[in-house]
């Protein structure tokens, strides 16, 4: 079974950083491609970044180019999201889960819980 579980996120104020991570299971995570989503109040979900199995191909959204890097450790499965310099219209529910670009459409259920991230002085 496909699982997701992401961690890390918080209430920070505009200029501060935070790391997420995301565990997978249930995937062959070296041979993935992964990435990170986000999804804000009233707004669909957008992809953020993305990275291939060797951590040589990284794409990022125009927003978040030079503030957001993302990362992975495949011994453990896992990938992060470093955020830098934080702005209110970061926040929202962060997920992780294949990319869509690479690997199709994902299932509906294979969605985690996300993890909030809310930027407010």
């Amino acid at each position: 079974q496909v699982q997701f579980v992401e961690s890390g996120g918080g209430l920070v104020q505009p200029g501060e950083s935070l790391r997420l991570s995301c565990s997978a299971s249930g995937i062959v995570f070296r041979l993935s491609t992964m990435a990170w989503y986000r999804q804000a109040p009233g707004k669909q979900r957008e992809l953020v970044a993305s990275i291939n199995h060797y951590g040589d191909n990284i794409r990022s959204a125009d927003s978040v180019k030079g503030r957001f890097t993302i990362s992975r450790e495949n011994a453990r499965n896992t990938v992060y999201l470093r955020m830098n310099a934080l702005k209110s219209e970061d926040t929202a529910v962060y997920y992780c889960n294949l990319d869509q670009v690479t690997h199709g459409q994902v299932p509906d259920n294979s969605w985690g819980q996300g993890t909030q991230v809310t930027v407010s002085s």
